[in-house]
């Protein structure tokens, strides 16, 4: 034991300088001893390089998001360690039995929990997952055992808002059959569960000891393999799923289409007073909207986005500006950075650029591999169809202009004081590699379209055209969802 501890904490220091993030899971019955057996894992680990969670009642705001994206914000940096003391897979069983969900919202759950761990492991994060497992006799006499030394079964932090616990303590025999499931359909290459026969608790913290170790240790040696040496990690599964490229959907775009300045005054009090009222029947539901603008370099993404939220009660929306991650965001996946700022129930979050940077400037200007920026179509999908799948009204707005347009903009700002701040050289260099961009822009157009997250390409020449046609597709849309 003693040899496996020292080894332990090697392996550690040597992760954390190689940036491998590992993600420990552990799930299993109550009364298995999962919070003996972690103190006892953790303890030849430096607490300084580890992150500890444990599953507690959601908050308010936890409520109204879904609720695999309060486990996203807690994803471990590269090279740390974060240690699940019962997770993702908890949470899905209590929302499966609180809310009495069928067999189909199970599956649906299921399939979102391989799209986040794969994305993760793609994305270079080691994941163990443990299950400590007892039998139904051997709980019963545990909990005999801890009622005499008089310890609470469950804290109260550990209890939903009706009081209910959210360890499993009761109904061992109702709850077998679906932990058999998950256990079985989440069994994964990529994120294995490991069975810790838990009647015994030193072979359990030593099965655990040993298999962490020897995971990392292959881990390792993958990582400082040769380029040439290394094997193919990347597979797209899904990629046969994805859309075949159709020509040029941006060619297809009549940018010669305008409106008159009366018509434009007209719709647009029209439709502003439309999505205000909308707002609150959207809070009222408890339905969320997220609304993404990508487009050119001066296409008017932030003029529409004033003339969006012009009426709007700012209590109820966020308007979420984009730029190049930090390096602390450069530290996690990178979908990371955009879940906390995913809206709550009956709010509105829009994104002045947004997640598909990964496949647009960081594809263009190579800041990410073709590897990874090749996947991003398929995990930007998963990341919408969580958020779709929750409720959430999903519209992404492509505001489109041509060169001509785009250099007169460019010319009209550095002539004027009150718009020179919004010219920078990454402007320029960007107008210069417009081709590149237009092919990164169709491939994302075209992949990226779903029918609970379509792409909505806006003729922007036209500066008013392009403002209504935005205001105009929110409101229907929304409409349309709420059948008002």
């Amino acid at each position: 034991m003693k040899t496996l501890q020292v080894k332990l904490g090697e392996l550690q220091r040597k992760a954390w300088e190689l940036k491998i993030p590992i993600i420990i899971v552990f799930e299993g019955w109550h009364a298995s001893g999962m919070g003996e057996d972690i103190n006892r894992f953790i303890l030849p680990l430096d607490p300084r390089g580890f992150d500890f969670h444990t599953m507690r009642r959601p908050c308010y705001k936890e409520e109204l998001k879904p609720f695999l994206l309060h486990f996203w914000s807690r994803i471990p940096v590269r090279g740390r360690i974060g240690i699940f003391d019962r997770s993702w897979y908890s949470r899905a069983v209590i929302e499966l039995f609180a809310k009495e969900k069928n067999e189909d919202a199970l599956e649906k759950t299921l399939e979102e929990l391989t799209y986040f761990e794969r994305q993760l492991s793609d994305d270079g994060y080691l994941i163990l997952k443990f299950f400590l497992h007892i039998s139904e006799k051997e709980q019963k006499e545990r909990f005999k055992e801890i009622k005499k030394r008089g310890i609470p079964l469950i804290l109260e932090e550990y209890k939903d808002k009706n009081g209910k616990d959210l360890e499993f303590i009761e109904g061992y025999e109702e709850y077998l059959p679906v932990v058999e499931r998950i256990l079985e359909r989440t069994d994964v290459p990529y994120a294995p569960w490991t069975i810790i026969e838990a009647n015994d608790r030193n072979f359990a913290v030593l099965k655990i000891m040993s298999k962490v170790a020897g995971a990392i240790e292959k881990c390792i040696e993958k990582v400082t393999r040769t380029p040439g040496e290394q094997t193919i990690k990347y597979l797209d599964m899904a990629k046969e799923k994805l859309p075949a490229l159709d020509g040029s959907v941006l060619e297809k775009v009549d940018l010669s289409k305008s409106i008159t300045l009366e018509e434009y005054r007209e719709s647009k009090k029209l439709f502003q007073e439309k999505i205000e009222n909308l707002q609150y029947e959207l809070l009222k539901r408890k339905r969320s909207t997220v609304v993404v603008f990508e487009g050119w370099d001066a296409a008017g993404k932030g003029g529409n986005i004033h003339r969006l939220v012009e009426e709007l009660n700012p209590r109820l929306y966020r308007v979420v500006p984009v730029g190049s991650p930090n390096d602390y965001e450069k530290a996690h996946q990178y979908l990371w950075r955009f879940c906390s700022a995913t809206p709550m129930a009956g709010h509105m979050t829009i994104f002045d650029r947004s997640w598909y940077g990964r496949v647009l400037v960081e594809r263009v200007e190579g800041f990410s591999t073709e590897e990874e920026w090749g996947r991003a179509y398929r995990e930007i999908n998963e990341f919408e169809k969580i958020l779709y799948d929750s409720g959430a009204i999903i519209l992404k707005f492509w505001l489109h202009i041509d060169k001509e347009t785009q250099l007169e903009r460019f010319e009209s700002r550095l002539t004027d004081p009150e718009k020179r701040w919004k010219i920078t050289e990454d402007d320029w260099r960007n107008r210069n590699r417009w081709d590149d961009y237009e092919i990164a822009v169709n491939e994302m157009l075209q992949k990226t379209s779903t029918l609970g997250a379509p792409w909505i390409v806006v003729e922007s020449n036209d500066k008013r055209y392009s403002r209504i046609k935005v205001l105009k597709t929110v409101a229907e849309a929304i409409e349309k969802e709420l059948g008002t």
